[in-house]
């Protein structure tokens, strides 16, 4: 048996072909074809096998964009944010407290995909939660609603929710620091497959929606837990980065989490994105962040940013121009990796972090590892003091996470085996 993993992307729709052992048998990719998708996957289906199994996943259309709304900010805000770290979201906004009319337009301006209303713990005060799912409701908030608070108010809260798009899902914070993401994180990509993918004008018919079974960053995410848990406990954390033209995302696994001195704690594995963070369009804000931080000297490196910023197709065609590329790729992932650590509080689990895996094009075609690792051990200082480095050249962190997903741990195994 084989399966034809496919990632959906809003630039290049890329295809895996994965025997059952895991062997990766063949890769292929086509430019995105909106707004038929289905047009750049039958290309890709063709180029490697039409009678595959198809898993996919996409992120075309801006991924998943989430708003988190909850009671308070050190509890049941801080318990939704948590859970979005670990749902293949990118959150846009947060709110902490009774909406009113203007917190609802703000809500709004960020344009979410999906908003996850929280509040209280089991059996715990209401009146926040109730409050904002009136507000929300008389508001007509159009996007979908995931329902993931006090499960003592979910029906009256749905009630008053009632003609809204609306998946309840079990209490993110049961208790105050216990954290359960995993209802709610389903609930998320559930409505991500059923209400959002079927509007970002992909596709003419419901045939991709269905063909779709995550976002995703979500499939990226449950690799790099089970590479996680692959490990022994001494091993120390996963830590990937994916640089991007415009944007770099973090993840981090850890086979344990520790929830410390926190109110609420971390889940096992998370994400974050930075927006800001690239290696074309976000080139000036790596260059000028790193600056701040120390890590060049005022001046150095801001006319080719810019350059890049000003060209994103540029493809260097000296070893200059490429030596500037792995400069500037290597300050994204030190600053990104810093923000990460950041807001997940330093976490890592007892043992730091045990490898680091780095992923995007400017890593994938590099010839030279170690100077790359060389100069991220020297930025990142004590985080990867006991830590390997590796590069995901071949892009089976997504098929891996697709493969376990759908149950089919074999296969993911021997694909993250290859890393």
């Amino acid at each position: 048996m084989t399966f034809l993993c496919l990632d959906v992307g809003s630039t290049w729709t890329k295809g895996a072909l994965v025997a059952a052992d895991g062997t990766l048998l063949g890769t292929a990719q086509h430019r995105t074809t909106p707004p038929e998708v289905l047009d750049g996957v039958g290309a890709v289906r063709e180029a490697l096998d039409p009678e595959a199994s198809v898993l996919a996943c996409s992120s075309a259309g801006g991924g998943l964009r989430l708003a988190v709304v909850g009671q308070e900010r050190l509890v049941s805000v801080e318990a939704g944010y948590r859970v979005a770290l670990s749902a293949g979201a990118k959150v846009v906004h947060v709110f902490a407290g009774s909406l009113t009319p203007a917190d609802v337009r703000s809500v709004r301006a960020a344009a979410p995909d999906v908003l996850l209303l929280v509040g209280g713990t089991d059996g715990g005060d209401d009146t926040v939660l109730l409050h904002n799912a009136a507000r929300l409701a008389a508001a007509r908030i159009a996007v979908p609603v995931v329902l993931a608070g006090n499960v003592d108010a979910r029906a009256a809260a749905l009630a008053a929710l009632a003609g809204r798009r609306v998946v309840p899902a079990a209490n993110v914070l049961p208790d105050v620091g216990e954290l359960a993401p995993g209802p709610a994180r389903a609930a998320i990509r559930d409505v991500f497959l059923r209400h959002v993918i079927g509007g970002k004008g992909l596709s003419r018919g419901p045939r991709f929606r269905r063909l779709v079974r995550t976002v995703t960053p979500d499939a990226v995410l449950s690799a790099v837990s089970r590479l996680a848990a692959s490990g022994d406990d001494e091993r120390g954390a996963v830590l990937v980065v994916d640089v991007g033209g415009a944007t770099t995302d973090v993840y981090s696994a850890v086979s344990s989490a520790e929830s410390g001195v926190h109110a609420v704690a971390l889940p096992a594995d998370r994400r974050t994105v930075e927006g800001d963070l690239g290696m074309r369009v976000s080139a000036p804000t790596v260059v000028a962040e790193a600056v701040a931080e120390r890590l060049l000297r005022p001046g150095e490196l801001a006319e080719p940013a810019r350059a890049r910023h000003d060209d994103v197709d540029l493809v260097p065609s000296t070893p200059d121009e490429s030596e500037v590329d792995m400069r500037i790729a290597c300050l994204a992932v030190t600053l990104a990796v810093r923000r990460h650590l950041r807001m997940v509080d330093g976490n890592l689990g007892p043992h730091g972090a045990g490898r680091l895996v780095l992923s995007g094009g400017v890593f994938r075609h590099t010839a030279d590892l170690p100077a790359v690792e060389a100069a991220l051990r020297d930025t990142l200082g004590a985080v990867l003091r006991n830590a390997t480095v590796t590069v995901d050249r071949r892009g089976v962190l997504g098929p891996a996470g697709l493969l376990a997903q759908a149950g089919h741990e074999r296969a993911a195994d021997g694909l993250l085996a290859t890393l």
